[in-house]
């Protein structure tokens, strides 16, 4: 089979264990590949897998997560797409974001520079959406790193309550929240 078919099952132990902790033996037995067959997959080891789980996480925000933010309708309807995209990838608040586990351990130096791309590209269109409403750059680009704090908080402290209710909170009242419009 492609490597290509493995990356879910790799994209859930590494959100599961870390870097650090989805070691070559959870891995070999979550894809069924022995240590061999991997390394055949993947000749750059661990770090290559985590590469093509980044890969795939550009792809799915491509495809998913821009579209809805450069989609017809108001700014509020367009960041609703993105909420609704997200609740999808993080299956309602149940899973942690991947990004945020690999800004920790010894994945941080390897990865930083990748997760922080991905985080300025989201942000960047969220803010986008805000500046094409009518919203003035500075606050539109404040207000996405608003939307990026509270879905990424709302993740840990769903994962921390084992409790999805946050997560399911902020995703509803997040488009409308950005939107508001500042007393002057």
């Amino acid at each position: 089979m492609p490597k290509e078919t493995y990356i879910p099952c790799l994209l859930q132990l590494f959100r599961q264990y870390g870097y650090d902790g989805a070691t070559l033996a959870k891995i070999s037995e979550a894809t069924g590949l022995g240590k061999a067959s991997l390394y055949h997959h993947f000749p750059g080891g661990k770090d290559e897998m985590v590469e093509a789980v980044l890969d795939y996480l550009e792809r799915w925000l491509v495809e998913n997560i821009l579209p809805s933010l450069q989609s017809e309708g108001d700014a509020v309807t367009k960041l609703q797409r993105m909420c609704d995209r997200l609740n999808e990838l993080y299956e309602g608040g149940k899973q942690p974001c991947l990004f945020a586990i690999l800004l920790l351990g010894s994945a941080r130096d390897v990865f930083h520079r990748k997760v922080q791309e991905l985080f300025q590209g989201w942000i960047d269109a969220i803010a986008s959406v805000l500046i094409e409403a009518g919203m003035d750059k500075e606050l539109a680009k404040q207000r996405a790193e608003d939307a990026a704090i509270a879905i990424q908080g709302s993740l840990i402290l769903s994962q921390g309550l084992e409790n999805s209710a946050p997560f399911q909170r902020v995703i509803q009242q997040l488009p409308k929240e950005l939107c508001r419009v500042v007393p002057i």
